[in-house]
C-alpha cells in the first residue's frame, strides 16, 4: 500500500507546473481588438468571447508529441447540466460539403443537440465520437439510453501533424469534456486548432461575441471557429494577403468550423438562417468556400424557454423571436464569425509539427503596419 502512495504521488508530480517567474512567462499574444482594430459596429460582450453565452462552455485537449504529433480536440458545452436529457434547440448549415460533420442529419431533421459539439481532425472524426457516446453513457441518468446522436465536426490538419496516426482518443476527448468551463476562451494553436493552418499561416481556435439591444431583450451572439482554410486575407476590410510574403500564392482550399450560441429565444428554422450569416463573415476574411474546403456551421439557442426535456410528451409554446427581429442577430453572426477567425490567427504563432515542417505565425507588426498605411489604424505616437 505504502509504494502503491509512492507511485502515486510520484505520478503527480509528473504533471505538475513548473514554476516559474513572471519575467519568464512569456505574453500571450494580443487579440485582433487589443490592437485598437474594430470590426463591424455592434458591441463585443465582456469577454468578446462565445462564453459571452451564459452557460456555454468550452474545454480544450492539445496533444503535442514528438516532432509529428500536432492535433487536439475542442468540447464546446450549451450548458454544464446533461444535453440528452436538457436538449436545445440547434440547426446546421453547410457552406460547402467536402467535410464531416457526424450527427448532422439529425440535427437537422429534429433541430436539437443532445450532446456536447466536438471539434477534431478528420481522421479523428469516429473515434472522437465513439468515445463522445462513452462519456455521455456515463452520465447519471443515462442507464436505460439506447441511441444517441454524437455531434463532431473536423479539419484536416495533416499539414504539420501525423494525421494517419489518429492520435487522438478517449483520454484527449474526457480531458477537453472535464476542462469545459465558462468564462475567458484559449485560442490559436491549441485543442483542435494545434496544428491547423489558415491564409498560409499558422491558424487554429478563434472566438468573438456581439451584443444586441432590442426592443424585445438584450441578446448575445458568440462564435467559436476552428480555421484551416486559405484564400485572399482581408483584414478589417484591407487585402492584408497581397502586401505580405504569400501574395496569393497560397491554395484556396481547407475548411473551417463555426459553431454559434445565442441566448435569443430563436426556433431551430431561425437559427438556420442565423447560422447561414456566419459565412458572409468568413467571407469578409477572404474565403470562397472552395470546392476542396468543409465550411460547416452548427447553432444553438441556450434560452430557458426553448429547452426540450427528453421523454416529453406535450409541446411547449416557445416565444419565438419573429422574422424581423433576425436582422440585428444576423449582423451580430456577421461580425462575430469574421473577428473570431482574425483572432484564431493572431494568436497563433508560428509551429513547427510533422517532417520539420514550419507554418510561422501571422507577422502582426507588419500587418499593423498595412493598416496604418490604409488609415484603419491611427499611427504610433
Amino acid at each position: 500500500m505504502k509504494n502503491l502512495l509512492l507511485g502515486s504521488l510520484l505520478l503527480v508530480a509528473l504533471f505538475l507546473p513548473v514554476p516559474t517567474s513572471a519575467q519568464d512567462k512569456p505574453s500571450p499574444p494580443l487579440r485582433v481588438r487589443d490592437h485598437d482594430i474594430r470590426i463591424g459596429v455592434l458591441p463585443p460582450g465582456p469577454l468578446n468571447a462565445i462564453t459571452d453565452v451564459e452557460g456555454v462552455q468550452v474545454g480544450h485537449a492539445t496533444l503535442v508529441r514528438g516532432e509529428d504529433v500536432r492535433t487536439g480536440v475542442t468540447a464546446i458545452l450549451p450548458h454544464g447540466g446533461n444535453l440528452f436529457l436538457d436538449k436545445v434547440p440547434a440547426a446546421v448549415h453547410v457552406g460547402n460539403g467536402f467535410g464531416k460533420l457526424v450527427g448532422a442529419l439529425q440535427v437537422q431533421e429534429l433541430g436539437e443537440v443532445e450532446t456536447p459539439i466536438l471539434l477534431t481532425n478528420t481522421l479523428n472524426v469516429w473515434r472522437v465520437a465513439d468515445a463522445l457516446v462513452t462519456w455521455m453513457l456515463e452520465r447519471k441518468g443515462m442507464e436505460r439510453v439506447r441511441s444517441i446522436n454524437p455531434v463532431v465536426g473536423e479539419t484536416n490538419d495533416g499539414r504539420l501533424n501525423d494525421i494517419r496516426g489518429r492520435h487522438v482518443g478517449a483520454d484527449e476527448v474526457f480531458a477537453a469534456l472535464e476542462a469545459a468551463q465558462s468564462g475567458p476562451v484559449e485560442e490559436g494553436a491549441v485543442g483542435a486548432g494545434t496544428g491547423t493552418v489558415c491564409f498560409g499561416f499558422k491558424g487554429g481556435i478563434g472566438t468573438a461575441s456581439r451584443i444586441v439591444e432590442q426592443s424585445s431583450g438584450t441578446w448575445r451572439v458568440g462564435v467559436l471557429v476552428q480555421t484551416n482554410f486559405g484564400g485572399d486575407l482581408h483584414v478589417a476590410g484591407v487585402a492584408v494577403g497581397r502586401c505580405l510574403e504569400k501574395r496569393g500564392r497560397e491554395s484556396k482550399d481547407g475548411s473551417c468550423m463555426i459553431v454559434l450560441a445565442t441566448d435569443a429565444p430563436l426556433s431551430a428554422r431561425n437559427l438556420e438562417r442565423l447560422a447561414r450569416r456566419t459565412l458572409l463573415g468568413l467571407a469578409r476574411t477572404g474565403s470562397v468556400l472552395s470546392n476542396g474546403s468543409g465550411d460547416f456551421v452548427v447553432a444553438f439557442s441556450t434560452h430557458s424557454s426553448c429547452r426540450i426535456r427528453h421523454g416529453a410528451r406535450r409541446v411547449r409554446s416557445v416565444p419565438a423571436l419573429p422574422n424581423p427581429a433576425m436582422t440585428d442577430l444576423f449582423q451580430a453572426a456577421v461580425e462575430s464569425t469574421e473577428e473570431a477567425v482574425l483572432n484564431s490567427l493572431f494568436r497563433a504563432g508560428t509551429v513547427r509539427g510533422k517532417g520539420g515542417r514550419v507554418v510561422k505565425g501571422l507577422p502582426v507588426e507588419r500587418v499593423l503596419e498595412i493598416l496604418r498605411d490604409r488609415k484603419v489604424l491611427e499611427e504610433k505616437k
